[in-house]
């Protein structure tokens, strides 16, 4: 036994072993800073739910990772590159000794958990302001089993057929966090239908700056998720860190312009929206493209979803916070551009188009967007309906209309009282609250 720790913590680098660390902390920020920005982005008379839906998120993906997750996603592949074994269910097996690479591998199970968890967070932007709280608590755990366990499998896991059959490309989650969680929400938004008074009420964010605190929180944290995905110290993630960054600046300034000219007044929300639209979509290309290509890359995507935003209102769902227009369709845009912008000194091996690759890679690319996005959305939508006839997937109109904080959480946002855990908010809206909270 002795010989055995010896030889696997001689394996563990020092340095890798502390950025991985970093990184997973910055990752798991993103979630929080997801609440804020979702948070200014609703109503006042719903954001405290949509906090909340962020922050249940860390628990109940928790919970379903350490117990099986993990072993499904990373574990050995079952055959045909779809799912991986239960070996490790419960982190059986793996200690303080174990490694992966040149990390533990508890520190990279954790690292790859802070990813789920945010993934399944982004879903609860496209059904804001309708959901139930109860629903929710259902729909996580079971989404994360069925839906990101195996597409994170297919690209990143041992033999997962993405990956190591097609051979398509993605550094850190084009595929399995943002055109999952955009194809699900989308599932989700025509399985709840749209919000009451959609496409005739304003539905203004709420709070400006709690957006732009978010965006930047999140901001923040990418760099932990596309930089940290290089797994080490290296010059590989200093160059995936810079492209984030380059691809945030060209992704805000191209909502920018697309605002100006269109609206003729550049806008908060279009800068918070335009940084994370490029973020999303640097997110699959950061480990495969130069600079140059990072920057177009950034540019595409904050031009592209600025009109992707408005797609809702003329094909009739109701995506409330634009998970559609900025995750799925800033995924798609970043995963497929891998195959025109892929360079050999990133990749070690595959090129892209422009860069004497021929359409191989580009055609890669497309096979597993559609493929994932086919996925996402037939089983996202099946687990929605389930639930609905269930249980009941939307909230009540009451429920609607008075807001979900008062309704559900028996608490607002902007009221000292909080029901049950101090003074009334108001004596006039208890018996109100209560009834409604009732039908939850």
């Amino acid at each position: 036994m002795e010989t055995t720790v010896t030889l696997a913590a001689a394996q563990i680098n020092a340095g890798d072993t502390a950025w991985l660390l970093a990184a997973t902390a910055l990752v798991l920020l993103m979630t929080p800073g997801l609440a804020l920005f979702y948070g200014g982005m609703v109503r006042t008379k719903s954001v405290l739910n949509m906090l909340m839906m962020s922050f249940v998120s860390i628990a109940l993906v928790t919970v379903v990772w350490l117990a099986a997750g993990y072993s499904l996603a990373f574990g050995d592949d079952l055959g045909g590159g779809l799912i991986g074994d239960l070996d490790h269910a419960g982190m059986a097996g793996l200690g303080p000794d174990s490694v992966h690479g040149t990390v533990p591998t508890l520190l990279f199970a954790t690292f790859q958990l802070t990813f789920a968890i945010i993934t399944a967070a982004l879903i609860s932007g496209a059904i804001a302001d309708r959901v139930k709280f109860g629903a929710w608590l259902v729909f996580v755990p079971v989404w994360a089993l069925l839906v990101y366990v195996p597409v994170t499998h297919w690209v990143w896991g041992p033999g997962g057929w993405i990956a190591n059959r097609l051979g398509a490309l993605d550094f850190a989650g084009g595929l399995p966090v943002e055109i999952t969680s955009g194809a699900s929400g989308l599932a989700l938004c025509l399985v709840l239908g749209p919000r009451l008074g959609f496409k005739k009420d304003a539905m203004r964010p709420h709070n400006l700056p709690m957006v732009m605190l978010g965006a930047g929180l999140l901001w923040f944290g990418w760099f932990g998720f596309n930089a940290g995905s290089a797994l080490g110290a290296n010059g590989l993630a200093a160059a995936a860190f810079l492209n984030t960054l380059a691809a945030g600046c060209t992704g805000l300034l191209g909502w920018l312009f697309v605002e100006q000219k269109r609206d003729g007044h550049p806008t908060t929300l279009g800068a918070a929206s335009g940084a994370v639209a490029g973020l999303v979509a640097i997110t699959p290309s950061c480990g495969s493209v130069s600079l140059l290509g990072a920057l177009v890359v950034g540019l595409a995507a904050g031009v592209v979803c600025s009109y992707a935003v408005s797609w809702k209102f003329k094909l009739d769902y109701d995506d409330s916070l634009d998970v559609v227009g900025v995750h799925l369709v800033g995924g798609i845009i970043g995963t497929l551009l891998i195959g025109v912008f892929a360079v050999q000194e990133m990749t070690d091996g595959p090129e892209g188009l422009l860069y004497g690759g021929g359409l191989a890679q580009l055609g890669k690319q497309l096979v597993a967007v559609i493929a994932v996005a086919a996925y996402a959305f037939l089983v996202t939508y099946g687990i929605g309906k389930l639930i609905d006839r269930a249980m009941g997937f939307r909230a009540s109109e009451e429920q609607e209309h008075t807001g979900l904080d008062l309704t559900v959480h028996a608490e607002t946002a902007y009221d000292h009282g909080v029901l049950g855990h101090g003074a009334p908010v108001s004596s006039s809206v208890v018996p109100s609250a209560q009834k409604v909270k009732s039908q939850a």
